[in-house]
């Protein structure tokens, strides 16, 4: 069984054993390993094991790999079917070490729905491209501990106003959340940090600050929106 993370502390690992089956074997063979962008990863996998990169700190895909071994990892893995068990915004948590300058993009990912709908509601596609890279890693089956649903993190009221019924469904998230982007950009004349903050935080927040909230998840995201959506528009030219 593999874990995926930062260091497990030792009343991690201690609540770790209460729950899961672990052998001597199992323990003597587990291995430490320290990835590119910050990533700390405990497995008794086989190296050389191939994963994309690191989907944010919060978000645990729960799999079995082709050695049959049961696998938890913060790695969305490549031609696996796995399980989300948690996930929370990708980019929200201030002091994640993910380098988002260098990060891995996902171009070409649902481009073409990203596109249709960018155009139907005049907003950057790159900043779609952005918005769902920052809100979920691409994962259309994310889901938080608060409930925001899919690609684009839907709360179930604004998926709701959006016209949208399956959250989960790529196509309605991507429609329903450029939809609600589109709608904090005209509420805010188009500054993109301060919709880009109303998306994360609500309007209501930004409103009552004057400007980006004093939310230190706030303003990590709406800094790594910024260099996303400025990677994503280089990356389509």
């Amino acid at each position: 069984m593999r874990f995926s993370g930062k260091a497990l502390t030792t009343g991690a690992i201690f609540c770790l054993s209460l729950i899961l089956p672990w052998s001597s074997a199992m323990a003597d063979s587990v291995r430490r390993i320290v990835h590119s962008d910050g990533r700390v990863e405990f497995t008794n996998a086989p190296s050389g094991q191939s994963a994309r990169a690191s989907t944010g700190d919060e978000t645990v895909y729960k799999f079995t790999d082709e050695n049959g071994v049961v696998t938890f990892s913060e790695a969305r893995p490549d031609g696996s079917k796995y399980d989300v068990i948690r996930f929370e915004c990708y980019a929200c948590k201030p002091d994640s070490r993910v380098n988002w300058h260098q990060t891995p993009l996902f171009v070409g990912r649902y481009q073409e729905a990203i596109e249709q709908t960018a155009r139907e509601f005049e907003v950057d596609p790159a900043l779609v491209q952005a918005v769902i890279h920052a809100e979920s890693a691409f994962n259309p089956q994310a889901v938080s501990s608060k409930g925001a649903q899919g690609l684009m993190q839907l709360m179930p009221a604004t998926a709701r106003d959006v016209g949208v019924s399956d959250a989960l469904d790529a196509e309605q998230n991507i429609r329903g959340g450029v939809h609600y982007l589109a709608r904090m950009i005209d509420q805010h004349d188009g500054d993109i940090r301060l919709a880009t903050a109303a998306y994360n935080a609500g309007p209501g927040a930004v409103r009552r600050h004057g400007g980006i909230p004093p939310y230190a998840e706030t303003r990590a995201y709406v800094k790594r929106v910024g260099i996303l959506h400025e990677r994503y528009r280089l990356a389509s030219n």
